[in-house]
């Protein structure tokens, strides 16, 4: 029988504009290797396994446990850890990640961190404290972490800002790809348009996007500018619904049984753009990520009629924090003259 692509999406979704790359079931059949796969993250180059190692799950364990997972991922085919000085306190996490990856080699892993500070000397010391937390002489990815005012990606992108530090760090070998993560659309709009970042995190989700779009004119300004989109969230199932026990104590509700997270994977990594997912910080959900990804192949149409409906009355857990925020690009179109041809 001739295979065939749907490029669709169902229901309410129809007019979002960025939508699923959807396959006949033949075709996600024969791509399923057994295999991590890897896909080129953006104008970068770099070769990245679909699931990312989310470095703030750490804060739950103690060392010994922290090392086991860290090099059973990476035995498992995933080579993308991300991590933050604010995961945990004191930098736990950055700290027990540097300890956690001693022994894998540095070659075969890709180590991304972020910085808070939006000003250049504070963003300097955060860089270079991390670089000696994590034992290493290079961030493959470096990120401003957090953006959710428009307000702060302009004091970041300068001048005397956080991206003066970055681009210094750049010429100096200590970082190789920059990039944000942002939680609204008007701050990673505004930071797109600001500079040419090689990266961004925002949350890509089925149940935020079917029931509101959020996320799409983010992916999409991303494919415009040649920004490969890492994807957080991408098991968030809602909010938790009144009167619902919390199983974990987290601020959303994640997937947990494995059928539901391979499809949330699988719909997630169809969307254009989108390089790789995270999970929850949790290292039993980690695993369970790391096993969708091994088994991804991509989306049909049955898997997004099923996420539509699963997307249905679930709360949205970020849209206070999104009208929130007024809409401001400080940098819509013109680039800062004192970077040299680095903004876009």
């Amino acid at each position: 029988m001739k295979r065939r692509s749907f490029l669709k999406v169902m229901g309410g979704a129809a007019a979002l504009g960025i939508r699923p790359v959807l396959v006949s079931e033949a075709e996600a059949a024969a791509a399923e290797t057994g295999e991590m796969p890897k896909r080129v993250l953006g104008r970068t180059g770099f070769k990245v396994s679909v699931v990312g190692f989310s470095g703030l799950g750490l804060v739950h364990y103690d060392q010994e446990r922290c090392t086991a997972d860290v090099h059973k991922a990476f035995e498992r085919g995933l080579n993308y850890y991300d991590v933050a000085p604010a995961y945990g306190k004191d930098g736990e996490c950055e700290i027990k990640m540097g300890i956690a990856l001693q022994g894998l080699d540095r070659s075969r892993y890709f180590l991304a961190c972020k910085s808070k500070m939006r000003d250049k000397d504070g963003c300097r010391q955060e860089l270079e404290r991390s670089l000696q937390r994590l034992k290493t002489d290079h961030f493959d990815v470096y990120q401003m972490h957090h953006l959710v005012k428009p307000e702060q990606v302009a004091t970041s992108l300068g001048p005397g800002g956080a991206l003066e530090t970055i681009l210094q760090a750049k010429k100096e070998g200590k970082i190789r790809a920059i990039g944000f993560s942002a939680h609204t659309t008007k701050a990673a709009l505004a930071a797109l348009r600001g500079f040419a970042y090689d990266t961004v995190m925002f949350p890509v989700n089925y149940v935020e996007y079917y029931t509101r779009g959020f996320g799409k004119d983010v992916l999409a300004l991303a494919k415009e500018k040649g920004a490969a989109v890492l994807s957080i969230k991408t098991m968030n199932a809602g909010a938790w619904p009144p009167g619902v026990e919390r199983t974990r104590k987290w601020w959303y509700r994640p997937l947990e049984e494995q059928d539901d997270i391979s499809l949330a994977y699988r719909w997630t990594l169809s969307l254009p753009g989108v390089v790789l997912g995270f999970p929850p910080s949790w290292m039993d959900l980690q695993d369970k990520a790391i096993t969708a990804g091994i088994a991804y192949r991509p989306a049909t149409e049955a898997d997004a009629k099923k996420l539509e409906t699963m997307a249905q009355g679930c709360g949205s857990i970020f849209k206070r924090e999104e009208d929130s925020v007024a809409f401001h690009s400080p940098y819509p179109h013109h680039p800062h003259e004192c970077c040299e041809g680095e903004w876009a």
